[in-house]
């Protein structure tokens, strides 16, 4: 990982580390919105996932991410009619 990774590390507050899990966990929850609600990206996210979860929870939510069409809105098809951004609204630390 590299210094600027950890420069914008440091500039978040638990309450964003802990929402962008959140939001990284839920199934509902694009990369693409995490990246409009925090400004982090997908390899950001899975930077931060490798570095803040225990090996073994970062491999059981790669297993779990990779390829699911809920995390990407291109891939979603047109019946799936939820807005993810409304679900990332209320997620959203308060701290």
């Amino acid at each position: 990982m590299d210094a600027k990774f950890f420069e914008r590390l440091s500039n978040l507050s638990e309450g964003d580390i802990s929402a962008i899990i959140q939001m990284a966990w839920e199934d509902r929850t694009a990369f693409e919105t995490i990246q409009e609600r925090m400004g982090w990206s997908e390899a950001d996210v899975i930077r931060l996932m490798r570095h803040e979860l225990q090996p073994n929870s970062f491999q059981m939510w790669r297993k779990r991410v990779k390829g699911r069409t809920t995390k990407h809105r291109a891939l979603r098809s047109v019946e799936m009619r939820f807005d993810d951004r409304l679900v990332a609204d209320h997620r959203r630390a308060n701290c």
